[in-house]
């Protein structure tokens, strides 16, 4: 027995080690995989409204992920003379018109480009049972390597002019991703806003953080809860890294205009303090 246990935790250290070398930064687990299997969790997300939605002047793109393999996403080019680039991480339902839309409304507000990534490999639901599978199947390596590719293009100019500053944005599970993303960019990212996502406290996720985070939650939110919050300002207050939470009186996932229990003055208030945020860290 003494012997099994030996072996389990040097193949859980080996992995580990595999998952940092790999993609450095990077957590070894899927920060929202314990949600996917709640019961509670999923029946709470109500099938998203079905929208109609045309791209205006975003387009699907493909490019390769950090190790090569290829991968898509929606990008919004930037307005002229903008210098600002954000990465769009969707909710557990995939890259859908929700996200697309959302893109280029916040390109409209602020000028920036946007890249909105694709984690679930081309696939979205309006099913709550199956955004679970989704979510709580996603590979980790691939999603990192992702995101770094993500913010690379952005500041190589893949698909336009090259973005002086990056930042990253993301709902739900791609708040989670949102962190993960400025957690693998290092200091090639400036600014992260993740909104009900959970944060990583791990020590390398904290030393490899270098942009300052803006948290957005529901206070009625059972899940990414006051005591998320708690825990995530006193582990980012002792490395020193820059946080903000702001709390609103709503529920998880208040903020897409597709939720049957879409919050409109909650979601302009945090849309205010998220385009604030941008300017300050962005420009």
């Amino acid at each position: 027995m003494i012997h099994n246990s030996f072996m389990l935790t040097a193949l859980m250290l080996s992995t580990t080690l595999a998952v940092t070398r790999l993609n450095p930064g990077a957590s070894c687990c899927n920060p929202m995989a314990q949600f996917a299997r709640d019961p509670q969790f999923i029946s709470s997300h109500l099938p998203p409204l079905i929208i109609s939605f045309k791209p205006q002047v975003g387009r699907d793109v493909d490019f390769p992920d950090a190790s090569g393999k290829p991968t898509h996403g929606f990008y919004v080019p930037a307005s002229k003379g903008s210098k600002g680039a954000i990465v769009m991480v969707h909710e557990w339902w995939g890259l859908n018109d929700q996200i697309r839309r959302e893109a280029e409304h916040l390109h409209s507000q602020t000028g920036y480009a946007f890249l909105a990534v694709d984690l679930y490999e081309g696939k979205s639901t309006r099913d709550p049972q199956e955004a679970g599978r989704l979510m709580g199947s996603v590979d980790v390596v691939r999603c990192t390597a992702i995101v770094r590719s993500a913010v690379d293009s952005l500041k190589n100019g893949r698909f336009g002019p090259k973005a002086a500053k990056v930042g990253t944005i993301g709902y739900c599970f791609g708040g989670g991703w949102s962190y993960q993303t400025a957690v693998a960019g290092g200091k090639r990212v400036d600014a992260c806003v993740m909104y009900y996502g959970m944060p990583d406290t791990s020590p390398p996720a904290l030393a490899h953080l270098s942009a300052p985070v803006l948290m957005i939650w529901g206070k009625k939110d059972k899940w990414i809860n006051a005591d998320v919050v708690s825990k995530f300002e006193v582990a980012m207050k002792r490395v020193h890294k820059p946080l903000q939470t702001i709390g609103y009186n709503a529920d998880h996932a208040f903020a897409n205009p597709s939720n049957p229990h879409y919050d409109v003055q909650a979601s302009l208030e945090a849309n205010r303090e998220t385009l604030k945020f941008w300017r300050r860290h962005l420009g």
